[in-house]
Formats: C-alpha cells, structure tokens, sequence
C-alpha cells in the first residue's frame, strides 16, 4: 500500500492538534472521510439535489441513479445474492433494532432462547434484552476465554434446540476479537436457530461475503468504511425479509393505501420509510468504490501489521494491560489496554495533548468491562491511513503519561 498517497487523500489528518502532528487512532468510532467521498456529497448538494424515487424530472431521475446505485455497490461488496436483500437504515444500531423488533418479538415466544456473547456492544444487546422480556425468551450467554476469544465447544453447547436468533458480533469493538462467524452460523443452523451479526468492526476491515459466511442477518455503518455518518445498512436473506413486517410507516414503503389498511411495497424498499439519506448513500457508494479500489485484503494485511507492531509495543511498557487476544492474528485494528494506577480518562487527556486521538470509556460494552474486572479501558483503533509511525508516538506518549502520573500520585 502506498501510504502516502492514501494519507494525502484524508485532509483531516493534515493538521496539529495541540501543537502537535495529528495522530488519529479512533477509527473504532468513526474513521475519517477522503476526499472523494467528501465531493460526492458536496457534489450531490451542488448539482443535483432532489428526492428519489418520485419524482421523473432530470434531477430526480439522477439523485434516484445515485441513491440506488450505491444499493447495487453495497450489494457486491458484501456479496448478497440481489440488492432487495440490501436495506439502507441509519445505521448499525438501527439495522440491529429493525431485526430484534420486527423478527425478534415476532418469532420468539416464551420457553425460546436467544444466545449472545459477553462481548457485545450495547448495540447488540439491549435490543434482545427487550425482545427477551417482550416474548418470555431466555437470554443466554457463551463462555468467554481468558484470552477474549470464543471456544467453538462452548458455542455448541449454549446453542440448544430451543435457541431461536444467536446474535453475535463478528468483531469485538473492544477486544478486537475476530470470531468465526461462519462456524457459528453453521452450529445455529444445525440447531434451527438464524444468526444475527454485528458486523460494524469488519465491513470496514475485511471482506465480508455473506454468502459464504451464511448469515441470516448482518448489519454495519457508513460512518466507520470512509463513509458519511447517518446511514448504515441491514443484509437480510430474502425468504426471511419478505416474512417480517416493516417497523416504521409512512411514505416511501406502501403499495397501495385506502382508509383502514394499507398494503407495503417490495423488498428493499418497505423497510424505507420517508425520505432516505441521500446524500450520505451516495457516499457510502463513494466510500465502497475507495475502498475495493485499495483492495479489502490490503486493507487487512495493513492492520495485521499495525496490531502486530503495536501488542509488541505496547507489551514492552511496564505496566500496560492489554485486554483481548495477543495474537495479531485473531484481532481486528483494535488494541485495548490501562496503564497501572491510571484512569482511562486521564491516558487519554495525556495523549490528546501529544496531539493522539484515542477512546476511553466502557465503549458501550459495560457486561464486558465487568467480565473484564475493569470500570473502563483505553482504545487504539486503526485503519489504512495509520502507519507504525503512529504506533510508535503512541507509545511515547504512553510512557511520558505514566511518568507524569507517577509523578503527580
């Protein structure tokens, strides 16, 4: 990967926070936009702005080309077997609601299970919590290893006749375990069960195939692949889409409409309700064409080496936790970690006046922080545009806030 070249395209990262170079490791929340997703969106507000669908004037007919254009990129970015299966929401916690809600609380009963792992993002877990007391279903939970990962015989044996929806994340936002989804979703399946999957860490990471993978339902946003915030997008197999009701109604999603009933419109489009993101799924599209231009499995091997580098790194500061798999391997771009004595909080506030960009908090993922025996973590989170020199300030800065605290305590 030519890295300078892949940096001059995000002019974000051209500039000093506190004096210092810019270090962005955040990416986990939201990755930063090049420049031609950021035109396509000024492009789309300067020249052709219009409602889709509708309309058959010049410019709607456009904005309409754009809008479900970038439904067929999704489509083959993700490999769906046809773009109705493809349905554009606001993103990955909506995606996640509009299964839980309209499949969940239509399918499950009382006695049914619903599996999830202690890694889940709030995401991915409060709205099956809410199934689970809607419907009487029991929410169960797989076994997580010391080393943060899933073992295969644990997910067979919380896996049982009467599960119903096994929703797991296929990268953990804080651990940056990459689990086997597709041997999850086979071991679901076996058992009669679908498989719902958090996929807003991977979409952006590594290539994803639906298809192979055989997932029923999978969900990830625009805002973390380079793209706008404001829109995401839910993958459902047809057969199950076409059996669930929409969840919000009003225009855009009907067929017909007479005075005490309605009917829906096809797939994708009854799970569309209102005026859709325009503008953000346009750059999404844009954000799809960046990305395979670079290659997904580029993008991957990049991070390998950056995670590789940064667990060595890191592991050589005394007093560094790092929490999650030390195998670069078995890991996204995410690596977690506390130093000794010092709150979360405050490594970040040290590092922000180095100029480093880095998350602390429970990143919505409090079971886990307990399983973990931890209030909080700090996070790196990285993507193409980092490089090792990155890591390394990282690291430094690291050292001169554990020198300070020291210090100061």
């Amino acid at each position: 990967m030519d890295m300078k070249n892949i940096r001059s395209q995000f002019p974000i990262l051209d500039q000093e926070v506190n004096g210092r170079p810019l270090v962005y490791l955040d990416s986990a929340a939201t990755s930063q936009k090049p420049l031609s997703v950021i035109e396509s969106v000024e492009r789309y507000y300067r020249e052709y702005n219009s409602n889709v669908h509708r309309g058959v004037h010049t410019l709607g007919t456009k904005a309409t080309d754009g809008f479900e254009g970038a439904r067929d990129k999704v489509r083959k970015f993700i490999n769906a077997a046809s773009r109705e299966e493809v349905i554009f929401s606001r993103g990955t916690t909506t995606s996640l609601n509009i299964v839980a809600t309209s499949y969940g609380r239509a399918f499950c009963k009382e006695g049914d299970e619903i599996v999830i792992s202690y890694m889940e993002h709030h995401s991915n877990l409060i709205p099956w919590q809410q199934v689970a007391k809607v419907t009487g279903a029991t929410l169960k939970y797989i076994p997580l290893q010391k080393d943060g990962t899933l073992n295969l015989e644990d997910v067979e044996k919380t896996i049982t006749d009467r599960t119903k929806i096994v929703a797991i994340t296929h990268v953990s936002n804080v651990l940056g375990t990459i689990n086997p989804i597709k041997e999850i979703a086979k071991i679901a399946h076996a058992k009669g069960a679908v498989i719902v999957v958090d996929g807003a860490q991977a979409a952006p990471h590594i290539k994803v195939d639906v298809q192979d993978l055989d997932v029923d339902f999978y969900a990830f946003s625009s805002h973390k692949m380079c793209g706008p915030t404001g829109i995401g997008v839910l993958y459902g197999k047809k057969d199950l889409l076409e059996q669930m009701e929409p969840v919000e109604f009003g225009g855009e999603m009907i067929d017909f409409v007479n005075l005490y009933d309605s009917t829906w419109k096809e797939l994708p489009w009854k799970f569309e309700a209102g005026t859709p993101s325009i503008a953000q799924a346009i750059g999404l599209g844009a954000a799809i064409d960046f990305l395979e231009e670079i290659g997904m499995d580029n993008i991957h091997q990049h991070e390998y080496d950056l995670v590789e580098y940064a667990l060595k790194k890191l592991s050589e500061i005394e007093g560094v936790t790092i929490f999650g798999p030390l195998d670069a391997s078995k890991k996204g771009g995410v690596v977690t970690f506390n130093i000794d004595g010092v709150h979360p909080h405050d490594v970040s506030t040290a590092l922000d006046m180095e100029g480093i960009a880095i998350r602390a908090g429970h990143h919505c993922a409090q079971p886990l922080m307990k399983v973990l025996n931890q209030t909080a973590t700090a996070r790196a989170s990285f993507y193409l545009y980092n490089t090792k020199e990155d890591i390394d300030a990282l690291a430094d800065g690291l050292v001169k806030a554990k020198e300070f605290f020291s210090n100061v305590f």
